[in-house]
């Protein structure tokens, strides 16, 4: 059915939508999740951004992780869920976006990263985080989050 529904949309000139990769910063001992504001009007979103050439989409997801939140972890090359967005434009449209949201289990976190300067930073409980985006597709994939603790080690934080 997709592929007779590609190839449809192909014949009249339709493109299919594009594709941002996202990472769900979860950490593992206390099943918390990080978010981050965004640049533009400083909600609460998860790190995300397009994919890049030479990674896979988990990796390109786990990169923006690293930028956007200065995160590190292990991501599961699974996706943990999609949903579609309109992304806003400069010029005053939108622009629909299908995002595609990959789970990475924090090991560390630093205070020096690329967009310091430009986001805050916080841990919420999935529930809460689910709460706390715009976007219900998010919101549902951050509800189906268990709420709880896992059994490994803590995130490790260091300054600089």
């Amino acid at each position: 059915m997709k592929t007779w529904r590609r190839t449809f949309d192909m014949l009249l000139g339709r493109r299919p939508d594009p594709i941002q990769v996202g990472a769900v910063c979860r950490d593992p001992a206390t099943g918390q999740i990080l978010l981050i504001t965004s640049r533009g009007t400083g909600r609460w979103v998860i790190p995300k951004g397009w994919p890049m050439k030479g990674r896979t989409l988990s990796g390109a997801a786990a990169q923006e992780a690293w930028e956007e939140a200065g995160v590190r972890g292990r991501i599961r090359p699974g996706e943990l869920g999609r949903f579609r967005y309109d992304k806003a434009q400069d010029e005053g449209f939108a622009v629909p976006i299908d995002m595609r949201v990959f789970l990475l289990d924090v090991d560390s976190m630093t205070d020096d990263f690329p967009e310091r300067r430009q986001r805050k930073r916080r841990w919420f409980a999935p529930q809460d985080a689910a709460r706390m985006v715009v976007e219900p597709g998010l919101q549902q994939i951050l509800a189906g989050l268990p709420d709880r603790a896992l059994p490994t080690a803590p995130v490790k934080t260091r300054k600089g």
